[in-house]
């Protein structure tokens, strides 16, 4: 039973002034939803409806909200989460799967105080396994359930300077000349959103999961990220001649342009293909007046992507990732893959999998990570 069988308002902890109560919506259905998040300054792209749109139609979750607006009323505050039910990986509420971060839109101690209330109150008469939040900015709750932590590299590019100047902060090696190169080759690049792009991508993108051992996403995932965001998502592709060597799928929100998804065919990296299509990402992001080049979350132990990021200038920063649950295990949710037995297992099993069996995996397993 959730919180939306049990009661739909919980009142917050007693405070100066009049406590108050916290609302459960649907972001997917609730008109006010697109107006708050493009009014809210710390809103992403991971806040709007077409993303969550995406993770409804292709894994089955279901976002809601808790606001502490009524019905009727302008949206001042929100927190949006999907429900994942798993028969595998047990039932919890996420802010959000597959999301890089999703601050919570909540600017007074007294909003996070009701929706905390309505969290804790949902993960006990709901059952949850835990609730995870993935906020940009640390965000500190007080509550009773038990809580564990881990943290991710950000990594996001000022374009406030010249063109010129971006270049220059570019790792000389690394990453301007690789830049040249891929010039000097007469490297071409096509982009748009169409369905030939898209496969193009796609399967530079299974290659690229087939290479590092881990399933592709489905599809149709890509698919419903086209339809939700239209020509705010742009898919790159670097060609030698007529073949296809690296890809990029980047989404432009506000201000920002997220580079979310890529791939290459390995064998021609040295052509520079990857690093010709994020400079010239950048390059229309900064004459289209955006104010940031968005590189994404990488996990702590890829110390190399990690370092590929800080060579474009990109400021690095750590994301704070908090799981809070009824169990005292919750403080073991969160351990690293090298130390824990289903993590080492599974990849074990990744890496001896035919393509076409990994490309399956990937199409039944995502739905139960988020």
């Amino acid at each position: 039973m959730s919180l939306l069988e049990c009661r739909n308002e919980t009142e917050a902890p007693p405070s100066s002034g009049e406590p108050k109560v916290a609302h459960c919506i649907e972001p997917l259905k609730d008109r006010r939803w697109d107006e708050f998040v493009q009014r809210h300054p710390r809103a992403s792209v991971f806040h709007s409806s077409a993303w969550l749109g995406a993770l409804s139609r292709t894994y089955g979750y279901k976002p809601i909200a808790y606001t502490t607006s009524p019905a009727g009323q302008k949206l001042e505050s929100g927190m949006v989460l999907c429900r994942v039910e798993s028969w595998l990986t047990g039932r919890r509420l996420v802010s959000l799967p597959f999301s890089d971060h999703c601050d919570p839109l909540v600017d007074t101690p007294e909003d996070l105080a009701a929706i905390t209330a309505a969290l804790e109150r949902e993960s006990r008469c709901g059952r949850w396994r835990y609730i995870e939040m993935r906020p940009l900015q640390r965000c500190e709750i007080v509550t009773s359930l038990q809580h564990a932590t881990v943290p991710y590299t950000f990594h996001q590019l000022d374009l406030g300077p010249e063109i010129d100047t971006l270049f220059r902060n570019f790792h000389k090696d690394s990453i301007q000349r690789k830049i040249r190169r891929a010039d000097r080759e007469g490297l071409r690049h096509r982009q748009g959103c169409t369905e030939e792009l898209l496969d193009y991508f796609y399967k530079l993108h299974t290659i690229t999961r087939k290479r590092h051992r881990r399933p592709p996403q489905p599809r149709k995932w890509f698919v419903n990220l086209m339809d939700g965001f239209g020509s705010a998502l742009n898919i790159r592709v670097a060609f030698k001649d007529d073949r296809p060597l690296a890809a990029v799928l980047t989404i432009c929100h506000r201000d920002t342009l997220v580079y979310k998804y890529g791939g290459s065919d390995s064998r021609f990296n040295n052509l520079g293909g990857m690093h010709l299509l994020l400079w010239r990402a950048i390059q229309e992001a900064k004459t289209s007046g955006l104010h940031f080049f968005d590189f994404g979350r990488t996990e702590a132990g890829q110390q190399g992507l990690i370092t590929f990021k800080k060579r474009w200038g990109a400021t690095q920063s750590t994301l704070i990732y908090s799981r809070y649950g009824l169990s005292d295990n919750v403080t073991h949710m969160f351990e690293s893959s090298a130390a824990n037995w289903q993590a080492r297992m599974a990849k074990y099993l990744l890496a001896r999998m035919q393509p076409g069996v990994l490309s399956f995996a990937g199409r039944v397993l995502y739905r139960h990570v988020g």
